[in-house]
């Protein structure tokens, strides 16, 4: 999904046409060549391979501008640097849903003859030259003809040593030694190895490998049809019956050992390649996410009876491994290696080499591989059955679920009282989808919640209502009267949370089984210095912080840290009473308002400058771990998250930084024991890999509600469903129906979120922008750019907003612009757009805000299309290019008629006359590589067709746009019960 550099040199691509879908390409651009790896033998650090392997590359939006640390150069010169074309601007999800629909099929990449003059190639059957005569044609090739092992594989071995220090040794001495077959091999797997202190030898495809001494035999990925290399097939069926030392396979090398094995191969319709294709293992019931490129598969129904299937695709059923029962061979269809893709399966190199170590102890190569926790799911199944029998023994009646040895049948949920500032609608929806969630499963609900404008508060959804303060004593009352079997934390924000601290020691007595997230996890990640001991025990990175529980513990941990510094308070919402503090003077005055509010600081290193990155991570009690959307805000450290801009996915992180983040987020999340759904917060350090993570929220948070409707995932149902014992993959995606919620959902689109701020209402209130929220309210615009959705999403939050344009809001004058952008209210962005129209760079407008010059990029490329149009009085006719453009860019028809002195009829039946309109695409969560079922909808100028038929004519409802002060939930309210009467009548 991130990593295109290491995708177009992974050699299982060679031959391709590869299509992107993912809407960062070129964001980040391309590390350098010349930078190599020790390990390596100085092979390059950040690819797969020496050179490109793809034929050709299609993309939706490719970026010109980029910014990374690491970055050398762009995405395009590289390409044309190797010799590669390709092309931007395609709708990539209709070429997706044309594979979905007709399989995998030919194809070729023609240009115009005016730009790239005429191949000489003639072909008097192919119909391209009659009916694009215009366009330079080329012969067809199928990659699938050809000994594409052959192309791509090694000429002559290479030995690769670890560090000195590291070897893992034998008994005689020698450092333990693996044999790997290049049949297309990534460069990752060759450090794989060797950071594990194994000697590595690689070998062409065609050599006689069973002739090198080695320990363990590794079979690599690679591309084509396996078939074709019969040569490598025939020894490795040499060395299954030689039985002298362990197998292990990936990708291609797991489709040899099968075919070597005995086992039959088929050309899938369309094959898995992503990073995020969910496989259960067969042993554990576990389910994890892998990266996948691969067109053909292993027929399970043909292997031999001492083979089992160790992986299956928890979405098409295909094999996705294998395992021998009586010998140490085994391989996986899916890259463990990942680069680019998830690491969460990189313990399968472990396994391999623990299983060879331990056939050199003991002097013989039998028995199975040893894989780790499948006993400990066969004790789980046992425990559950016992749970069940002796449930059957006591009661008749089998309704609800059985969490920890207990039958729940009633659930009381918390709710989050009145709406304030941090704690608005967010927790009115996920603590809806959690009632609806509990019926499904048939558990009675009752609900806590005064807040009388709420949908969950309404009739149909909850079975009893309770309209009284969320209160220690209230919820008390209301479980002594009810007797619920259990009970949820985290579907009402912080004072649903703080509720369960508080009662933390009654639920037991009172008979109560809390669900879901547990008091002591939620207690770990509110109190500040039990969560930065939490993270340090498995070695992850909080900031150099202390608690105080006084000021002057405050001014002492100050004087230790030292400034600047960041202080917050425990148990606090939207960041209430933190703030920067530059000296002592800034923290004592800090500390008198954090603890009015809490009775505990954190005293924090600042990191005010650096990325603010959030993950929202899902976890279920069996330790199936997803992270289900990232976000990247807009504006750097030091505003608070709800008054940022936030965007998503992220936009600038390589897949190296990606991945660095995520897999980090699950082994907190799993340390920690949530269950459910929560997020993770980061500072990322953008000059370097150095991050620090800032808080964990272990509830359902605003960004989750922001996640939800991004991508389409309902996070809140799921996290109801897992805290009643369900496995994350027993659950179905309700959305396509047919695969399974344990998956990251795919996004070929962008989403930008913008706090609306109602703070002229106030006298005398401070406009800056700091650690502590101030927004009432947001947005969510959605398209394929990110200069589109940044309009959208501009003009959402005020009707008087027209977009990314020169404006009146701020005073172009040099001091007003600086002051603005150094210290930023709630008119920043208008202030940026004012900064470049005064002739402003982006490299000075990152000095004073410390945005990436990514994000900036791409702003001024706004302010250049309203130059242009500027340029077309109201007597001339906009170009259709540059109407088109504008429009695909997100300026509105008002706004270009404002540009060129005209009124917005004039423009729209321009547009129209020009056939320019929108189309309406679907929020499915698997960019339509299946078919979707859903209502979440958007439109975008970038795109060539629809994603429905408009066969309904039904009656469309206007909601009442952004919260703000006097227009909040309670039209959600309306608009809701006007629909649902709607669908009754």
């Amino acid at each position: 999904m991130v990593g295109y550099p290491e995708s177009l040199t992974d050699p299982s691509y060679r031959g391709q046409i590869l299509v992107l879908t993912y809407p960062l390409v070129g964001n980040y651009g391309v590390p350098s060549h010349e930078e190599l790896d020790p390990m390596l033998n100085g092979l390059p650090a950040y690819f797969e391979s020496s050179q490109i392997h793809v034929a050709a590359l299609v993309v939706g939006q490719a970026s010109a501008e980029f910014s990374h640390h690491l970055a050398s150069s762009s995405l395009g010169a590289w390409l044309k640097r190797e010799g590669i074309p390709a092309i931007y601007g395609v709708d990539t999800r209709a070429i997706t849903k044309r594979i979905r629909e007709e399989g995998v099929m030919l194809g070729k990449l023609l240009f115009p003859v005016s730009v790239v003059g005429s191949s000489g190639y003639q072909a008097t059957d192919d119909e391209t030259a009659s009916v694009l005569s215009e366009y330079q044609n080329v012969a067809w090739v199928d990659p699938n003809a050809t000994n594409l092992v052959a192309e791509v594989s090694c000429k002559t071995p290479t030995l690769y040593s670890p560090a000195p220090g590291t070897e893992l040794k034998r008994k005689d001495g020698r450092t333990v030694r693996i044999v790997a077959v290049d049949i297309g091999m990534k460069y990752n797997q060759i450090r794989c190895f060797v950071k594990r202190g194994v000697e590595l030898l690689v070998v062409p495809w065609d050599h006689d490998f069973l002739a090198e001494p080695m320990d363990g035999l590794f079979l690599s990925n690679g591309p084509g049809d396996p078939t074709t290399i019969t040569a490598t097939i025939e020894r490795v069926q040499r060395a299954l019956a030689l039985q002298k030392f362990p197998i292990f396979g990936i990708c291609l090398g797991h489709q040899v050992l099968a075919l070597a094995s005995g086992a039959q191969t088929e050309k899938m319709k369309y094959g898995n390649r992503g990073q995020n294709i969910p496989c259960t293992d067969m042993l554990t019931s576990r389910c994890y996410i892998t990266s996948q490129n691969h067109g053909y598969a292993v027929k399970a129904e043909t292997l031999p009876p001492n083979v089992k299937e160790l992986f299956v695709n928890a979405n098409d059923g295909s094999n996705e491994g294998i395992y021998h029962t009586e010998m140490p061979y085994f391989s996986v269809q899916f890259h463990p290696e990942s680069n680019p893709g998830p690491r969460d399966t990189e313990v399968l190199f472990d396994i391999f080499i623990s299983t060879v170590t331990r056939c050199l102890q003991e002097d013989k190569v039998q028995g199975p591989v040893e894989f780790p926790g499948a006993k400990a799911a066969q004790a789980r199944r046992q425990q559950r059955e016992q749970w069940e029998r002796e449930l059957a023994a006591d009661d008749s009646d089998k309704s609800g679920r059985i969490v920890n040895g207990r039958r729940i049948r009633k659930v009381l949920v918390l709710g989050s009282g009145g709406l304030s500032i941090g704690q608005a609608g967010e927790f009115d929806y996920s603590g809806s989808q959690a009632i609806k969630a509990l019926k499904e499963e048939g558990i009675y609900t009752i609900l806590i919640n005064p807040n009388i404008a709420t949908i969950q508060t309404s009739k149909g959804l909850a079975d009893k209502c309770y309209f009284l303060p969320v209160t220690p004593d209230c919820v008390r009352k209301v479980i002594l009267h009810e007797r619920p079997d259990g009970i949820y934390c985290t579907f009402g924000g912080q004072t649903a949370l703080n509720i369960g601290v508080k009662l933390r020691d009654e639920f037991e007595g009172l008979g109560v089984q809390v669900l879901g997230t547990q008091i002591e996890t939620i207690m770990v990640t509110e109190d500040r210095e039990l969560f930065a001991s939490a993270m340090a025990e498995i070695n992850e990175k909080c900031a150099k912080s202390h608690a105080a529980n006084s000021i002057d513990e405050a001014v002492v941990a100050a004087n230790d840290i030292g400034y600047p510094l960041i202080i917050r308070a425990a148990y606090a919402l939207g960041g209430l009473g933190s703030g920067f503090a530059s000296n002592e003077e800034e923290l004592v005055a800090l500390c008198r308002k954090a603890f009015a509010a809490s009775p505990q600081v954190l005293v924090e290193r600042s990191m005010k400058g650096w990325k603010e990155i959030e993950y929202e991570v899902v976890r279920d009690s069996f330790d199936n771990c997803i992270t289900v959307c990232n976000m990247e805000n807009f504006d750097p450290l030091g505003i608070h998250t709800g008054d940022s801009i936030v965007v998503a996915p992220s936009q600038t992180l390589s897949d190296e930084d990606y991945q660095m983040l995520r897999t980090t987020a699950v082994n907190v999340i799993r340390h920690l024991g949530v269950v459910g759904e929560c997020n993770i917060q980061y500072a990322l350090n953008p000059h370097s890999r150095e991050y620090s993570i800032i808080e964990v929220n272990a509830r359902l948070s605003r960004s989750s509600a922001l996640a939800s409707k991004a991508t389409g995932y309902p996070l809140a149902f799921v996290a109801a469903k897992l805290g009643l014992g369900i496995p994350l993959n027993e659950i179905r995606n309700s959305v396509t129906r047919e695969t399974t919620a344990c998956f990251e959902p795919s996004l070929d689109y962008v989403v930008v979120k913008i706090p609306r701020w109602d703070l002229k209402k106030f006298d005398r209130v401070s406009k800056n922008l700091s650690s502590a929220m101030k927004s009432v309210g947001e947005v969510m615009a959605i398209g394929r750019t990110f200069e589109e959705t940044m309009q959208e999403a501009i003009r959402s939050v005020d009707t008087s907003f027209d977009g990314f344009s020169r404006n009146s809001y701020v005073a172009e004058t040099k001091e007003a612009i600086e002051e603005e952008l150094t210290k930023p209210t709630d008119l920043r962005v208008f202030a940026i757009a004012n900064a470049f129209h005064m002739g402003y760079t982006v490299d000075e407008i990152h000095q004073l805000t410390a945005i990436d010059r990514w994000f900036l990029c791409k702003l001024r490329g706004l302010v250049e299309t309203e130059r242009r149009l500027q340029t077309f009085a109201a007597d001339q006719a906009i170009p259709r290019d540059l109407l088109r453009y504008a429009k695909q860019q997100g300026f509105s028809d008002s706004g270009i008629a404002h540009f060129t002195k005209r009124n917005e009829m004039q423009v729209r039946n321009t547009r129209t006359g020009y056939g320019i309109t929108p189309f309406v695409k679907q929020i499915d969560t698997v960019a339509a590589e299946f078919p979707a079922h859903t209502n979440y909808l958007y439109i975008t100028y970038n795109a060539s067709e629809h994603d429905v038929q408009f066969v309904d004519n039904g009656v469309m409802v206007l909601g009442s746009g952004v919260y703000r002060i006097g227009s909040s939930v309670e039209f959600d309210w309306c608009a809701v019960r006007a629909i649902r009467t709607l669908r009754e009548n």
